[in-house]
């Protein structure tokens, strides 16, 4: 039941909005087709969290999910081991085959550690079992994606950073098989991006985020290895003083609401969520939302649907009653956390 509260959010209007998303896009969405899988984790999870994951079709979720994999070739399953995993999107013209059926490779198919993430996630929120994942194409292509530094690449030979080292700890969690992953070597990358300031980059060097933050938080938190961090207490104050009504990403940097979740749940993982001021925070959330539903970047702003559900995920964080409870390492809904469970 929807309940009055202070900030004034407009949980219905929230609701439609996402509903509609759900339906069918806004023309400029289509630049971002190549996310697709992406955009569809942000809506679904976004009605999971509201408690309406009634007014999601889930089969036909599933079927789109099932049929992004990438999977070993028919023939030759060594030719494109390290390719297996989940696309974003059907742009390769792969056949529609959400039973999982093995077929010869093309050779420009290939997965991205993210959209595996986004994948898996959107199987548990739908509540999948998991059964047509191919675990172990899945781990065997996440020991070609890390590197000697223990940081990770999205695909083979391409960008590595703190995101995806949060996406293969996700992963291997929810797959419940760390086979994928060299966890010391993981946990060192990690602790050498903690920067002079207290707060963690994308690797060494690198300037302290919001988003680094908690993606190393979070990994660390899947890997049972928070006692690694070197400056627990200099992190826990880098994270606090980010708050300036809502939290910026980076010092000097205006607040934007999708930073309700990345230091708010980096705090929570810190157990040090009660350092902020949540009644200010909400109050800003709430600025941010538009008349029509969903939540801005920043006020008086159009809504995205990427910022709508880290919107919700940071109210969710403060113990919003309209909202399921938000599991702060995974980034989904508690119901939905967990694994799989070994084949």
């Amino acid at each position: 039941m929807e309940t009055e509260d202070e900030a004034d959010i407009k949980w219905k209007s929230h609701e439609k909005y996402l509903a509609d998303m759900l339906k069918v896009l806004p023309q400029p969405y289509s630049s971002q087709d190549a996310h697709r899988l992406t955009l569809i984790y942000f809506i679904v999870s976004s009605l999971d969290l509201l408690g309406k994951s009634d007014k999601v079709n889930k089969k036909d979720v599933v079927d789109f999910v099932y049929s992004m994999q990438v999977l070993p070739d028919k023939d030759d399953p060594d030719r494109n081991f390290q390719n297996c995993g989940f696309r974003a999107g059907p742009f390769f013209g792969e056949s529609w085959s959400p039973q999982c059926e093995p077929h010869s490779l093309n050779q420009f198919d290939q997965s991205h550690l993210a959209i595996t993430y986004v994948a898996l996630a959107l199987l548990r929120i739908c509540g999948d079992d998991g059964r047509m994942v191919n675990r172990r194409a899945i781990t065997r292509a996440l020991r070609c994606l890390q590197l000697d530094d223990g940081s990770f690449c999205a695909v083979p030979a391409s960008e590595n950073d703190m995101r995806f080292v949060f996406c293969a700890a996700a992963v291997s969690h929810m797959l419940d098989d760390w086979s994928g992953i060299d966890v010391d070597r993981a946990v060192n990358y990690i602790v050498a991006s903690q920067s002079y300031d207290g707060g963690i980059g994308q690797g060494p060097g690198q300037e302290s985020h919001g988003g680094s933050t908690y993606c190393a938080l979070a990994a660390l938190k899947l890997m049972g290895r928070l006692d690694a961090l070197r400056d627990r207490q200099g992190l826990i104050q880098w994270c606090v003083e980010r708050q300036v009504s809502g939290f910026q990403g980076r010092i000097n940097k205006v607040a934007d609401c999708c930073y309700s979740f990345w230091i708010g749940a980096s705090l929570t993982l810190l157990s040090a969520y009660e350092l902020i001021d949540f009644d200010c925070l909400k109050n800003h959330t709430a600025a941010c939302q538009h008349r029509v539903g969903g939540f801005a970047k920043w006020p008086d702003n159009y809504p995205d649907v990427l910022h709508t559900y880290m919107a919700l995920c940071g109210l969710s964080l403060g113990g919003d009653p309209n909202l399921l409870p938000v599991d702060a390492a995974l980034g989904f809904s508690r119901a939905a956390s967990g694994s799989f469970g070994r084949a």
